[in-house]
């Protein structure tokens, strides 16, 4: 019987130093794996086709679509690593036909005008800092330069948390991201406002942040935290008089959603989102199409000829 304990434990070291996942990626399949294994030890340890559907008939009276999807894709990945290294002939999953249809759930996105309203609040905030610490105040111009880059490029807030000092260069106005993957993209910024508040904040913060490494970093002069960004947008949502519910996530599905409405090629929002697959950059698609719809049925000549 196979020690899948240990194999996966050889797995995962190959995933993290020769695949180079980040850590959140490791932490979810390791959490499947272990979970996939248990349920093969109650099964007393054997790996087939049958094992492996009662483990889908499982998964499917335990948790939604997507969390279906993903951990069947993790232990998948684990079967034919163990394939490849010809720890067993073949992967079971080749002779299972699997379809998971998942429900279209549209990405959330930001109203224009709501944004300009948080982005008017923040600077708002600044001006009345001035008279305060200069803590105080440096610290809101880091809130604005992390509102300004969420918005500028697209970013996942998990990205923007782990820039590097030298991933910023403010002369060229370009940011180096590594998404998922690791995989690296550059994304162009040419809005000059945004360039200074990057610069604005940099300025304040060049010591701590030659200190740290990291672009933006806490008061304790470490990397800044993911949490820490979605606190930081809910304050300035509150001080705005805005009964929103926003996350560090809508500010890219409104980047993407709202270049969509401008025309703008998706297969290039596609090199800016990071996406592997142009697929998952279609789901933007479905929002541009209510706005087209809103647009017809609002702009469109035939509302004023009248019969």
């Amino acid at each position: 019987m196979l020690n899948l304990e240990k194999l996966s434990f050889g797995y995962m070291e190959y995933c993290q130093y020769q695949k180079n996942l980040n850590h959140k990626t490791l932490k979810a399949y390791n959490i499947d794996l272990k979970q996939f294994i248990d349920f093969i030890y109650n099964y007393n340890g054997e790996l087939s086709r049958v094992s492996l559907s009662d483990y889908i008939t499982f998964l499917h009276k335990t948790y939604k679509p997507r969390s279906i999807k993903r951990k069947i894709a993790s232990v998948k990945a684990f079967l034919n690593y163990l394939e490849y290294e010809a720890i067993i002939e073949e992967n079971p999953f080749m002779k299972i036909r699997l379809k998971i249809k998942e429900p279209l759930t549209l990405p959330k996105t930001i109203p224009i005008k709501t944004i300009q309203l948080i982005f008017s609040t923040a600077y708002q905030k600044l001006s009345q800092q001035k008279n305060t610490s200069l803590y105080q105040y440096s610290t809101v111009l880091r809130d604005i330069a992390v509102l300004e880059l969420l918005f500028a490029t697209g970013i996942r807030v998990s990205e923007l948390c782990s820039l590097m000092s030298r991933d910023v260069d403010l002369l060229e106005g370009t940011i180096k991201i590594y998404g998922k993957g690791s995989k690296e993209r550059i994304v162009q910024i040419g809005n000059q406002q945004v360039l200074t508040s990057l610069s604005n904040y940099k300025n304040a913060f060049k010591d701590e942040i030659l200190n740290a490494g990291y672009f933006f970093i806490n008061r304790l002069q470490r990397r800044l935290s993911e949490q820490s960004v979605r606190i930081m947008i809910n304050k300035y949502v509150e001080i705005a008089g805005l009964s929103n519910h926003i996350t560090p996530h809508m500010f890219r599905h409104s980047f993407a959603t709202l270049l969509l409405e401008e025309d703008v090629d998706i297969r290039f929002i596609q090199k800016l989102l990071g996406h592997s697959s142009i697929i998952t950059t279609q789901i933007y698609t479905h929002v541009a199409s209510n706005k087209q719809r809103d647009i017809l049925t609002s702009k469109h000549p035939r509302n004023r000829i009248m019969v």
